[in-house]
């Protein structure tokens, strides 16, 4: 067993110094594109090496297993998801707004980019996710610490229960939104009921009266 594919059975996320990036584009196409379709186990990495032009070779070489694989791609994908958060919260100092445009950017994310909910509906097997580092994104879960702990500190939210709780409930309710509307197959976006949906969430959150 090579050193890559010890530290994926390891839990630790792979190293991809020297992967070309449009090559690593080309994988996480691949790995978006084949995963959200169908379950983990029915998935082959020679099936994904062909999809994105690159030999078996590659992926062991810089991700080592499967799992390593698409644990590291869809941490890509919530580091986008990341990242929207933090440009749409640039110049916004209410705290509720700020509050409620990350729920908003967390849903129009996953109306865009259905396929990336598809994913981790179809492959991602939590239990296993929690394993991996990947699991505890920094950038996605910290920028919503961050606000939950301006809230809390400024006696705006909830302070009888855990900051972690409180991200649990924003999380819970925002993901079954996602996954309900995709099975449903709704005409309307997501986003359309976005305001009401959050004002149903604030209620939850907000420190009582």
């Amino acid at each position: 067993m090579n050193a890559v594919a010890e530290q994926s059975l390891a839990g630790q996320p792979p190293s991809l110094n020297g992967l070309n990036l449009e090559t690593r584009e080309r994988i996480e196409q691949a790995v978006l594109e084949i995963f959200s379709g169908r379950e983990f186990h029915k998935v082959s990495l020679i099936e994904v090496a062909r999809a994105a032009n690159v030999s078996l070779q590659t992926i062991y070489k810089y991700y080592g297993g499967k799992e390593a694989l698409l644990f590291s791609s869809l941490d890509a994908r919530l580091s986008e998801l990341a990242e929207r958060m933090v440009d749409h919260l640039q110049g916004i100092e209410d705290f509720k707004e700020r509050l409620r445009k990350t729920f908003w950017v967390k849903l129009d994310y996953f109306v865009h980019k259905p396929q990336v909910a598809q994913l981790i509906m179809s492959s991602v097997y939590v239990n296993t996710w929690r394993k991996h580092e990947q699991y505890h994104n920094p950038l996605l879960f910290g920028t919503f610490m961050k606000v939950l702990a301006e809230g809390r500190e400024r006696g705006i939210l909830n302070d009888a229960v855990d900051e972690k709780i409180l991200l649990d409930y924003i999380f819970g309710i925002s993901w079954r939104l996602v996954q309900t509307h995709l099975h449903r197959d709704q005409g309307k976006a997501l986003t359309d009921n976005a305001n009401v949906y959050f004002e149903m969430l604030w209620r939850a959150i907000a420190k009582p009266e």
